[in-house]
């Protein structure tokens, strides 16, 4: 069976119908990018992925990449497929076109991510910290920093990475020692370690080009005494020209559960005292210009934990019609009955719909904060910008935590639905748990992406943001109440989004008040139910379109009429998936989400007040 990794079906679906992103084709900003335009770029996108990229997955899992006297090879199938990326102008898909880029809505971007990372997104980490190290330099660099670098990376010609982990800090950047010292030059020396640095070296590229964040001598301590820097793997001289090493020395490659294909490195940055870079941005305000590029990042990471799920679902899908197995139930008694396919299993049916709810609508969460940066750019005064760069902020925690965290579930839902062979390597599941794992851990913790969530974003611009996203739920809400055949549903999301809204004025007073460690206990659940509720908006609104076109197709809302026309007609059959995953959603999920917001107004002492003796071990 061939392995699969998204359904192209979904995706335009996504794209056409529920955010109509052909119709920025009216805009001047994005007038080559008609549905014509579009459709060439994700088959292109799909071609790639699946002739080129995808059969490398395997592949670099078991070869890996390897370490020795400070130099990285990444897998020898890499090379051919890098240049492959760089020849078609994926690395900075929505950048504009005088620097490298296809000057792309960052809606269509998501999609061919949705293939490309999804065919390995161990490989496709190299290209897509190299754009976002390029979009640091874009935003905040100099004129000169723009000319000697940018084109180059956009391009591929060059990489770059982000260097922030430090052994003794961790997730508190604030407690980083990197430091640099000005020199007369206008250059900093720059000395320290980092670790967990993906992309940190490697042999795709003649030079790595490395943002670092370190202290200036002096500089007060904390995250408000941080600079970022640029400090190239090679120095480049004024003309563009490569000069002397720059005293950037890989010192070992991590031995990891997944994602062997990229190489997470430790890094020694002036262990001989000859290390420079300059300063980017503004002195003391390098965490700053660095969430640009982790708001950037964590969103790719939401696309890698999802694609994972994608592809778990297509397989698991597939594998269910072709795996013959027992007897169907209701002939368990009859000795001759033949053996059937596991689809026709209830289980395994009830296994599929919760991975396909999820999915799809994981799908639209994340190419709404695509489209949400391309409203954004297209926005006609600041309000209207205003507005959805608070979406975007208020989204992203949701995008990269609970779409991770909810990406594994799938993936070991997966996993079961292929039974043993889903725990062997001949399968591709027990790869896609592996690798899918790590997204829940780096560009910050999902516990990390609760606290930011509660302690940052719940009260952002005295809640305008989150204001905005109940709003648009509602009107979700309201257009499904008038559509036959959802009213209940809607009801539902409505009664789960009222909840929601009282628990999330709980969460914000109980975190400013004494019971805070309380607060942040629940960040991790209140995350969870906020994912939950706008994965049901999501289902909802996918519902709101794909009802009245069934409704056209069958000839009416009736159940048995819909179901004959599923079977005849493959859009009917796309439309009335639609139905079901939110039926399945708010009929099976929503109820515990319930459960969980009533367990968050209780906020129990017990994870805060239990002595650490108790812990025990």
């Amino acid at each position: 069976m061939a392995q699969q990794i998204a359904d192209r079906r979904d995706i335009d679906f996504v794209l056409y119908e529920q955010l109509k992103v052909d119709e920025l084709s009216k805009t001047e900003k994005f007038a080559d990018f008609n549905k014509k335009t579009i459709d060439m770029v994700i088959s292109e996108a799909r071609n790639l992925a699946i002739k080129e990229v995808l059969p490398t997955q395997k592949i670099a899992d078991e070869e890996g990449c390897k370490f020795e006297n400070g130099k990285v090879t990444v897998p020898e199938a890499f090379h051919r497929i890098y240049d492959l990326v760089k020849e078609g102008e994926w690395v900075a898909m929505p950048e504009e076109p005088e620097w490298g880029g296809q000057g792309m809505p960052k809606t269509v971007a998501m999609a061919a991510g949705d293939y490309l990372v999804g065919a390995n997104f161990a490989f496709m980490m190299y290209p897509g910290l190299t754009h976002g190290a390029g979009k640091l330099i874009e935003e905040f660099g100099t004129e000169k920093q723009k000319k000697l670098f940018l084109k180059k990376m956009y391009t591929g010609e060059w990489a770059g990475t982000m260097l922030l982990t430090e052994p003794q800090a961790g997730s508190d950047v604030g407690a980083l020692t990197t430091s640099a010292v000005k020199n007369p030059d206008g250059t900093y020396s720059i000395t320290g370690n980092k670790i967990f640095i993906s992309g940190g070296e490697h042999d795709l590229v003649e030079n790595i080009i490395h943002p670092v964040l370190a202290r200036i001598e002096g500089a007060p301590q904390g995250t408000k005494g941080i600079s970022l820097f640029l400090v190239p793997k090679i120095w480049v001289n004024d003309d563009g020209s490569l000069g002397e090493f720059n005293d950037v020395v890989c010192t070992g490659i991590e031995e990891k559960m997944g994602i062997h294909g990229n190489a997470t490195c430790s890094l020694t940055l002036g262990g001989k005292g000859k290390c420079r870079g300059t300063l980017l941005g503004e002195e003391n305000k390098g965490m700053r210009a660095m969430f640009l590029m982790m708001n950037e990042a964590r969103l790719l990471v939401g696309l890698q934990g999802f694609t994972c799920a994608s592809n778990a679902y297509c397989n698991a899908v597939n594998y269910a019609r072709e795996r013959i197995q027992g007897k169907n139930l209701l002939k368990s008694m009859d000795e001759n009955a033949p053996g059937v396919p596991i689809i026709q299993h209830p289980d395994v049916r009830r296994q599929l719909l919760h991975m396909k709810a999820f999915v799809e609508g994981m799908r639209s969460l994340l190419y709404y904060v695509g489209y949400c940066t391309d409203r954004v750019s297209l926005a006609k005064d600041d309000a209207e910008r205003d507005k959805y760069q608070g979406l975007i902020e208020i989204l992203t925690p949701v995008a990269k935590g609970y779409v991770t965290d909810r990406a594994f579930d799938v993936c070991s839902y997966g996993v079961q639905v292929y039974g043993g062979y889903g725990y062997i390597r001949e399968y591709p599941m027990e790869q896609l748990l592996r690798d899918c794992r790590i997204t829940m851990i780096y560009e910050g913790t999902n516990g990390i992406q609760a606290m930011d969530l509660l302690g940052r974003k719940l009260g952002m611009k005295k809640g305008k943001p989150i204001m905005d996203l109940l709003g648009e739920i509602q009107k979700t809400i309201a257009s499904a109440k008038a559509i036959e055949g959802l009213q209940v549903a809607a009801e539902q999301v409505e009664k789960a989004l009222n909840k929601l809204g009282e628990v999330a004025m709980h969460m914000g007073a109980t975190a400013m008040s004494p019971n805070v460690l309380n607060a942040f206990a629940f960040a991790h659940p209140f995350l969870e139910v906020t994912g939950d509720v706008i994965l049901s908006w999501m289902l909802l609104w996918r519902a709101v379109i794909a009802a009245p076109q069934l409704a056209k197709l069958a000839g009416g809302f009736d159940p048995e009429a819909r179901k004959a026309a599923a079977g005849k007609n493959k859009n009917a059959a796309f439309y009335e998936g639609q139905i079901r995953s939110l039926e399945y959603f708010t009929n099976s999920v929503l109820p515990v989400t319930q459960g969980k917001m009533r367990a968050i107004l209780a906020t129990n002492g017990a994870a805060i007040e239990i002595p650490e003796a108790s812990f025990g071990a």
